[in-house]
């Protein structure tokens, strides 16, 4: 296997719970083919934060958005912001944006202000979006009929089969990290057999979603190899050709990483 294939999508290598030894798990993911690694923000203070880990380390790229679980940070106005800071550094992706039903208090009509301006930005930039879409793929869905974006990631993907059909109909690949990893997550698993391996990309969403081996503890970018290999089990396939087939997945719908 080429190690230099692998590709994490979504990675919050910037969050505080790397702070401590950043530098080693930069390290570590590399040692272990990580050799690419997508950053997004989450509000537009973050882009800070995202935007020094990215100047700091090579090979990651920055995404600029406001993701919906902060809605209560994010200003009706933050849109002009975005769109400077997308002049000022173009991003690889508008992200992390989206809508999230799950999570209580969250005000669902103001998500959806939020990620519909968000879409227009990236329609007008002519950028993917990453894509958080928890318990919310066709509300997801429906904006995205309506505002044409070049594509992007369904970060996470976790919808059936017909919305996953969906997604890539209109251009999306779809996130696998950690959480098919699990022995129960058996739809999830399913779908990881299922679908197109040209439909899939990697991701750790680091410190989060941790796969089955780390268990409760924290996630982090070199973890990306195990979920390969474990995609590649499940898949009846070699893992060189899962890490060449994402990475190029990846390159194709993230422009701006080549």
């Amino acid at each position: 296997m080429d190690m230099a294939d692998l590709v994490d999508t979504h990675s919050h290598f910037d969050a505080t719970e790397f702070d401590q030894d950043r530098d080693a798990v930069y390290e570590r993911a590399r040692r272990a083919g990580v050799n690419i690694q997508v950053v997004p923000a989450v509000t537009l203070a973050n882009c800070q934060a995202v935007a020094a880990a990215c100047r700091r380390y090579p090979g990651c790229f920055p995404a600029w958005g406001m993701h919906p679980m902060y809605i209560d940070v994010h200003k009706e106005t933050d849109g002009a912001e975005l769109r400077h800071l997308v002049e000022q550094w173009r991003p690889v992706a508008i992200g992390e944006i989206g809508l999230d039903l799950f999570v209580d208090g969250l005000d669902p009509a103001r998500q959806e202000f939020f990620y519909v301006e968000q879409l227009k930005i990236a329609r007008d930039y002519d950028l993917p979006v990453l894509l958080h879409c928890r318990r919310a793929v066709d509300p997801i869905l429906k904006q995205l009929r309506r505002i044409k974006v070049r594509g992007g990631i369904a970060h996470a993907f976790s919808g059936s089969r017909q919305q996953a059909d969906e997604f890539i109909r209109l251009g999306f690949k779809l996130g696998f990290g950690g959480a098919f990893t699990w022995e129960r997550a058996t739809r999830l698993r399913a779908l990881a057999v299922e679908l197109p391996l040209e439909a899939i990309v990697l991701e750790t969403d680091s410190p989060d979603i941790p796969p089955a081996w780390v268990g409760r503890g924290r996630n982090e970018p070199a973890e990306l190899a195990g979920i390969a290999a474990t995609l590649a089990e499940l898949r009846g396939q070699s893992v060189g050709e899962v890490a060449r087939v994402t990475r190029e997945n990846a390159c194709t719908v993230l422009p701006g990483l080549s």
